[in-house]
């Protein structure tokens, strides 16, 4: 069976020769396999006939065509399809006690599917040209949990909560301070426990223009916990958020779990994933295209298959290359020339004030950055990119920058190709950066988009491909994760490191998801202080050396899979996370 999808975003018909029709071999021999009406002005592509033979997508000038080959058995399990020559989803997660987990990239169907089960779209089984109806919804799983399921929800019988990914479209649509929008939801006279709950107490009065990424995630995750809700939907709680912050909150929803509630969370920060779930759900199949959601795993059985690439029990390779982690816990062995030292650095902001006593970083490797969020990560970033002055001591050599901040701008008019062409000039079309950076991070895919309809992580990928591409003594990167899912933070630590070994080059990585620190650094610099007050940098220093000075300061303790070497949060409490707290290794422990 064959799987076509138009993406309508890229195909311009009045732009081309209408390649696609032109050059298809069963057209040529008289089969309307892909054909043009007059009341539609795009081609329609009749998937029965076409023999996947790729060249429409080939021929295609904007690549707005995808057809995929599947398994025949899968067309009797269609949850859900947008419409002809469109998205379509293939099963559902069963709920069950505890946590479930949906684990997977983007674009295969976790936000569909969370808008499913909390009730906002309605499932239509493939039938896209007939008017979905909860009746059948209810009637085709009414011989499992899943009929009472949306029994339940579509007579309101259980409250659903739904927490939604996009927390940066909140100032678009909302406008006060945090404690006027926390106060329309609170209909249960709970603020105050939330906000202590969430440490919100610094925040609450800032305006929703002028917060965070992390402000507004936790107002997002405040708003949801204030809704006294029977089933709980939340669509990536740990973007924008520190370690310390992402357990707060995991430890929040576990013990709403055990009070009985029904709780679905999709996430891309594997350990904590791992740590929190009872069960999860892998979504494979291909971006756009379908997606496929798995039946329950064991949370460890489910990650280690997600990063093998291949998931046994469906038969199924998800991913041509393994993830692999390290055991860094030793001092790196080759030693460089620096490229740049510090010392004495102290620069205030307003109440804040950030300190940097001395430090260096060498040629050709990669410090990652950890630390809570407002103690000068981005101050510092920016102080060594020389986008801020210091009040005193001293950053030598001035080296030129290649710098991508935390927020990325979308003022931008044109397309990503626009964009491309006018940072990088002449070396836009270098093969280098075309097959070693712009091809891994799927830069193609997003070429003809206007840079102001990116989604988030496709923006990501363009800034870090732009900057990467930038010729720059030292590159800085400010949380290169956040947006991204598994999968792609994965391909993005490889491309970073890969670029710095092959070119002699230095990269600095600020970041919260310890999978990417993990994999990308050479060494850490460390982040300790009072949030909001004072701030300073240790190191850079070893990753052993660096981890538990982190992790210490965190109260948590990391352990390594025997299988993947993957590192695993400790069950707080428990006989092995005693035993590292007592033997002060945080993370490298045997």
């Amino acid at each position: 069976m064959h799987i076509a999808v138009l993406d309508r975003e890229r195909c311009h018909p009045k732009k081309c020769n209408h390649e696609c029709q032109s050059y298809c071999p069963p057209v040529r021999s008289g089969t309307p396999t892909i054909t043009f009406n007059d009341e539609d002005i795009y081609p329609v592509i009749t998937e029965n006939l076409c023999i996947g033979c790729g060249i429409c997508i080939n021929r295609c000038p904007f690549g707005a065509i995808k057809i995929v080959t599947v398994p025949d058995e899968l067309d009797r399990e269609v949850v859900h399809r947008y419409g002809e020559n469109a998205f379509r989803l293939y099963s559902i997660p069963v709920p069950a006690g505890g946590i479930t987990a949906i684990l997977g990239p983007n674009a295969m169907g976790k936000t569909t599917t969370m808008n499913i089960l909390s009730g906002v779209v309605v499932p239509n089984f493939g039938r896209y040209d007939e008017k979905p109806s909860r009746e059948d919804v209810v009637n085709n799983y009414s011989n499992s949990i899943l009929g009472q399921y949306f029994r339940d929800v579509y007579d309101k019988k259980k409250e659903v909560v739904l927490k939604s990914q996009f927390v940066d479209q909140i100032p678009k649509v909302a406008k006060g301070t945090l404690r006027e929008l926390m106060e329309k939801a609170d209909h249960n006279h709970r603020m105050d426990e939330v906000v202590s709950q969430l440490s919100m107490s610094n925040s609450i009065n800032k305006d929703v223009r002028s917060a965070s990424g992390g402000e507004l995630q936790k107002l997002a995750i405040a708003t949801a916990l204030l809704r006294d809700g029977d089933i709980y939907l939340i669509d990536e709680v740990s973007s924008y958020l520190d370690i310390s912050e992402r357990l707060r909150v995991a430890s929040i929803l576990m013990d709403i779990s055990r009070k009985g509630k029904t709780v679905f969370v999709v996430e891309h920060d594997l350990a904590i994933l791992d740590w929190i779930s009872d069960q999860i759900h892998v979504v494979y199949g291909s971006p756009g295209v379908y997606g496929v959601i798995s039946s329950q795993k064991t949370p460890s059985k489910a990650v280690n298959q997600f990063l093998e690439g291949y998931m046994k029990e469906e038969n199924v390779r998800i991913r041509k290359e393994r993830i692999v982690f390290e055991q860094k816990g030793a001092t790196r062995r080759t030693v460089t020339p620096p490229i740049v030292e510090w010392n004495g650095i102290q620069k205030k902001m307003g109440d804040f004030t950030i300190n940097a006593p001395g430090g260096k970083l060498e040629i050709g490797s990669v410090t990652g950055v950890l630390g809570k969020n407002a103690l000068g990560k981005t101050t510092f970033t920016k102080i060594l990119a020389g986008v801020l002055e210091t009040d005193q001591g001293t950053v030598e050599p001035k080296l030129k920058i290649a710098y991508k901040p935390q927020y990325i701008s979308t003022d931008f008019e044109g397309t990503a190709e626009d964009l491309i062409f006018m940072s990088l000039k002449e070396k836009a079309a270098d093969n280098w950066i075309k097959n070693e950076l712009f091809r891994p991070l799927d830069i193609d895919s997003i070429i003809h988009k206007d840079v102001s309809n990116l989604s988030g992580g496709e923006l990501q990928r363009l800034s870090i491909a732009i900057t990467l591409a930038t010729e720059a003594d030292l590159y800085l990167l400010d949380e290169p994760s956040a947006n991204l899912d598994s999968s792609a933070r994965m391909e993005v630590a490889k491309v970073i490191r890969r670029s710095m070994e092959n070119r002699k080059k230095t990269a600095m990585i600020v970041d919260h998801d310890i999978y990417f620190i993990d994999i990308i650094s050479d060494f850490l610099l460390v982040f300790m202080g009072v949030p909001g007050v004072e701030g300073t940098a240790y190191g850079p220093m070893t990753m052993r050396e660096g981890m538990n000075m982190f992790l210490k300061d965190a109260g948590v303790t990391f352990r390594r899979d025997h299988n993947t070497m993957r590192p695993r949060i400790n069950k707080t409490g428990s006989g092995l996370d005693r035993k590292q707290k007592n033997s002060g290794e945080y993370y490298y422990s045997e």
